[in-house]
């Protein structure tokens, strides 16, 4: 039997805040860099998104569709594709008609939701589902949490949600001896499936791929293909950012050429398949639960979620904003709690992190603060500013007046009440790490 290989990207871009100082507070509600957002976007959809899909839809048709390929692309992503680069929309939905690409569902705003709320985790996950419903025509069966975010509890509520199939980290310290190269189930609900991330030979690409002072540098499909089979398993999982090709290991380096010749290369050697993750979990058996009582991510060595909650800056905002949801509840204004999906973005919580060891260069590679405290004072002060408006609307939905003047049937739809989920983030870890 063929070994099968699932090859996953992930598309992200986040909403950059701008520059908002103490003085902004109470005076100016805008609070994104939408300069900044734009040329980076439009930047990276010349190098990046257009290439690389161009590239993939020749490959799957030049091999008459046996190569399969999976995304996941935020709803941020795909709200700046509308606003900025709508032709980026086109080149995914020519991908999408062949039917050899798999969309995936995860939170709408890439958030750490899973780790706060499962009210507001799931108002996401179906947020997500229905964006990718609405640009792709197709309902996602798959999951993928934010950075591979994942524990038993998370598993069980994206059970729960409907999906059967979920994509998490292969960390060495949940595996011990065991292998990547398999199936796993859930530990609470076995019949979730998990597939596991190569780590090794996913960065092989995401990260080694033009650094000249690694010994197997340069990388050829050939030596790449050698490598894949070598490793023992059922299941090959390469998962990593979409934004590896061109951006992250830019066209000089020969990127685009090791992805245009990669898929033949390793089907003319007639020992695999590529498969998207729903295909891999209906084609292979689950061989044992996987316990994950902490939640493990596909950042740093640690493979945990300390990138984003691993000191107190970090906890601080985390916990100052999630602590709105109950006030946000009691209304349903479309412009709070949009910024409140904006101001969940994962980004802004890694920005702060202050683990300058072994992945200090990769941090500070996306991060357009000067110093995590910088990130921390600017989100902050915005944060103040959305509480003061949280406040103010309720203050206002307070007043007898302000509901009296509707009849019943019209007034505004209030949101279920909020669970906590079981899931906590946990208090500062060591600095020592590696980016995903």
């Amino acid at each position: 039997m063929k070994k099968s290989i699932c090859l996953y990207f992930q598309v992200h871009q986040p909403n950059r805040l701008r520059l908002y100082r103490f003085f902004d507070i109470g005076k100016d509600s805008h609070y994104y860099d939408d300069f900044a957002d734009r040329t980076i976007l439009k930047r990276i959809a010349q190098h990046c998104y257009l290439p690389m899909n161009k590239l993939l839809l020749n490959v799957i048709k030049r091999n008459k569709g046996v190569f399969k390929v999976a995304f996941s692309i935020t709803g941020t992503a795909l709200e700046q594709f509308d606003r900025y680069a709508p032709e980026v929309i086109d080149s995914f939905r020519k991908l999408a008609a062949t039917g050899s690409v798999e969309f995936l569902c995860e939170t709408y705003y890439h958030s750490l939701a899973s780790l706060a709320s499962e009210a507001e985790f799931k108002h996401q996950v179906l947020k997500h589902a229905h964006a990718v419903e609405q640009y792709f025509g197709v309902s996602p069966t798959a999951f993928r949490n934010t950075e591979l975010i994942y524990s038993d509890a998370i598993g069980r509520q994206v059970y729960d949600l409907g999906f059967k199939v979920m994509l998490a980290e292969g960390a060495r310290h949940i595996l011990g001896w065991r292998s990547s190269g398999y199936l796993y189930s859930n530990d609470v609900q076995p019949k979730l499936k998990l597939l596991l991330r190569n780590y090794s030979l996913s960065d092989d690409i995401a990260f080694r791929f033009s650094d000249k002072s690694w010994k197997d540098w340069p990388l050829t499909g050939e030596k790449y293909l050698s490598w894949l089979k070598s490793f023992d398993g059922d299941v090959i999982n390469l998962f990593m950012d979409y934004e590896t090709f061109g951006e992250h290991q830019s066209a000089a380096s020969g990127i685009f050429d090791f992805m245009r010749f990669l898929p033949e290369v390793v089907l003319k050697d007639g020992s695999f398949e590529f498969l998207t993750p729903t295909q891999v979990a209906k084609k292979h058996k689950a061989i044992a639960p996987l316990e994950v009582p902490d939640a493990i991510s596909w950042a740093d060595e640690e493979r945990d979620v300390s990138a984003w909650l691993g000191n107190e800056l970090q906890q601080d905002a985390f916990n100052k904003l999630y602590a709105q949801i109950e006030k946000l509840s009691l209304m349903d204004d479309p412009v709070l709690w949009s910024d409140f999906g904006r101001l969940q973005e994962s980004d802004h919580f890694y920005y702060m992190c202050t683990k300058f060891f072994s992945d200090g260069e990769v941090h500070n590679r996306f991060n357009p603060y000067n110093t995590p405290y910088e990130a921390f004072i600017n989100y902050m002060n915005v944060l103040s500013d959305f509480i003061l408006r949280i406040d103010d609307a309720v203050a206002v939905s307070s007043f007898p007046q302000a509901t009296a003047l509707k009849p019943e049937a019209e007034q505004p739809p209030v949101r279920p009440p909020v669970r906590r989920a079981a899931t906590k983030p946990v208090a500062g870890k060591s600095s020592k790490k590696k980016k995903k």
